[in-house]
């Protein structure tokens, strides 16, 4: 697993091959409590359209936490979400994106700890993650390998790859 939690690198998604296929998708996350809940069910019905639901629960799982990250620490009264899912025939990319340009403070918790559990969760479960700063503030990402969710199977690329927005 590979980090970049302060954004100070220029680690970026792996970039694809002219051949390879790539399916991108957004949603615009509204600033509440349900967000969450929202961004989870549109993760499992993305990745279901794309024939790679077997990821669904990690996934699901890493874009709960990423938005309520973003809720709970980058709140400003303007808060814009941006939930962002691509994949290839290799990896799943999941980003969130927020006003916040702050980079995230990842932290170890206590043993006794209620919170603060973000970044171990992430660390475990992410095969690379990072920061990038965008025009209106930043983006936290993860990506997952999908040969490591189906050994020896393709991602089963749906033929129309394309940008849905929603």
């Amino acid at each position: 697993m590979t980090a970049d939690p302060d954004g100070s690198s220029t680690m970026q998604a792996r970039p694809g091959t002219a051949d390879e296929l790539r399916c991108a998708w957004r949603m615009t996350l509204p600033p509440v409590v349900e967000a969450a809940r929202l961004a989870r069910r549109a993760t499992r019905d993305t990745l279901a359209s794309w024939n790679v639901g077997y990821m669904e629960e990690t996934a699901t799982l890493l874009v709960s936490e990423l938005v309520s990250n973003a809720l709970r620490h980058a709140w400003h009264g303007n808060l814009a979400l941006e939930l962002r899912l691509e994949v290839t025939e290799t990896w799943l990319r999941i980003e969130v994106l927020d006003s916040d340009p702050r980079p995230p403070e990842p932290r170890t918790p206590a043993d006794l700890d209620e919170s603060g559990f973000g970044f171990v969760l992430i660390e475990a479960l992410a095969d690379k993650w990072g920061v990038r700063p965008t025009t209106t503030g930043k983006a936290v990402w993860v990506e997952l390998d999908i040969c490591g969710y189906a050994p020896g199977e393709s991602a089963g690329m749906p033929a129309a790859a394309g940008m849905a927005d929603q």
